[in-house]
C-alpha cells in the first residue's frame, strides 16, 4: 500500500486498543509473573470498536459526558463480549488473552476450567492443535445444541427442543452472571447496553438477561423490550435506576472516526 499510494497516511486501529486502560488487577492471569514479562500473558479482550462505540453512543442520547457515565456494555453475537467501563474507560472486559474466555458464544466455549484441556488430551489421545480447535469451533450454541443461530435456537426452544432450551437458557444465565460481576466492579451503574446481532435483536435474550435483577436497579420493561430495534432506544421501566438501552453497532464508523482523530493529532504534531 506504500508502494500504490505513498502519500496517504494508513492507520491501524485495534481491537483491543479500548482495553488497554484495564487496570493490573483486572489484565493479569494469576500464573507465574515471567509469562506476562516474556510472553505477554495477559488479558487483551476484544470488540474494543464496538464497546467504544455504543457507550459514546449513549452518552450522546443520554445527554451525559461520557467522562461522567459508568457503564457494561453487552456486543452479543456469535462472538459476545462484555465491558464495564467507568468514566468512559473500560476497566473490564469478559474476553481475555485470546477472544476465547468469557461469554458463551456461537461456537466458543467462553469460561472453562483450564483443566478440560488436559482432561480432553488424556481421555481422548486427541492432540492438542483438535481439542483447540473444539473449543473454538465445535463448542459454545453449536455444542450444546447443534446449531449457532441464536434465531434458530430460539425457535427450536419455543417448539419443545430441550437441547435448545438448554443453549438458551445457559447463555442468558453467563450474561446475567457478567452483568452482577462488572456491577461490583463498578459500584454503581448508569447504563447497560445491549448490542450486536443477538443483543440488538433478540427481545428474549434480552428479558432473561435482565431477569431478577431488579436488586440491582435493573428492570426491563417487556412492552419496550418487545418492539425495540433499528435505532437507540431505551427498554427500561420509568423507575428503573439503571437505564437499559438497545444500540445498533458501527464498528466501521468507529474505525473510520478513530482513523480521523489520528490522522488530525499527527497533523497537529
Amino acid at each position: 500500500m506504500r508502494d500504490l499510494l505513498p502519500h496517504t497516511p494508513q492507520v491501524a486501529v485495534f481491537d483491543t486498543a479500548f482495553h488497554q486502560t484495564m487496570p493490573p488487577q483486572a489484565f493479569h492471569y494469576a500464573l507465574p509473573a515471567d509469562f506476562y514479562r516474556e510472553y505477554g500473558v495477559r488479558r487483551y479482550g476484544f470488540h474494543g470498536s464496538s464497546h467504544r462505540y455504543v457507550a459514546r453512543s449513549a452518552s450522546r442520547y443520554l445527554g451525559i459526558p461520557l467522562e461522567q457515565l459508568n457503564l457494561i456494555t453487552l456486543h452479543l453475537g456469535n462472538g459476545a463480549s462484555a465491558a464495564a467501563i467507568e468514566r468512559g474507560e473500560s476497566i473490564d472486559t469478559s474476553m481475555g488473552l485470546t477472544p476465547l474466555e468469557g461469554l458463551i458464544m456461537g461456537t466458543r466455549c467462553g469460561d472453562l476450567d483450564p483443566a478440560v484441556h488436559f482432561y480432553l488430551q488424556r481421555k481422548t489421545g486427541r492432540p492438542f492443535g483438535d481439542i483447540e480447535g473444539i473449543l473454538n469451533r465445535e463448542s459454545g450454541l453449536k455444542g450444546i445444541c447443534g446449531m449457532n443461530d441464536m434465531r434458530e435456537i430460539q425457535r427450536s426452544a419455543a417448539q419443545g427442543d430441550p437441547q435448545a432450551e438448554l443453549a438458551l437458557s445457559m447463555f442468558c444465565y453467563r450474561v446475567r452472571k457478567y452483568i452482577g460481576a462488572y456491577y461490583a466492579a463498578l459500584g454503581t451503574v448508569d447504563a447497560l447496553i445491549f448490542t450486536g446481532g443477538i443483543g440488538e435483536n433478540s427481545a428474549v435474550v434480552r428479558s432473561r438477561a435482565c431477569y431478577g435483577l431488579t436488586a440491582l436497579g435493573i428492570s426491563l420493561d417487556e412492552r419496550r423490550n418487545g418492539t425495540a430495534g433499528g435505532e437507540i432506544t431505551h427498554i427500561q421501566m420509568h423507575d428503573s435506576r439503571v437505564k437499559i438501552l438497545v444500540i445498533p453497532t458501527d464498528e466501521e464508523r468507529e474505525i473510520a472516526e478513530q482513523t480521523v482523530e489520528v490522522i488530525r493529532k499527527k497533523g497537529k504534531g
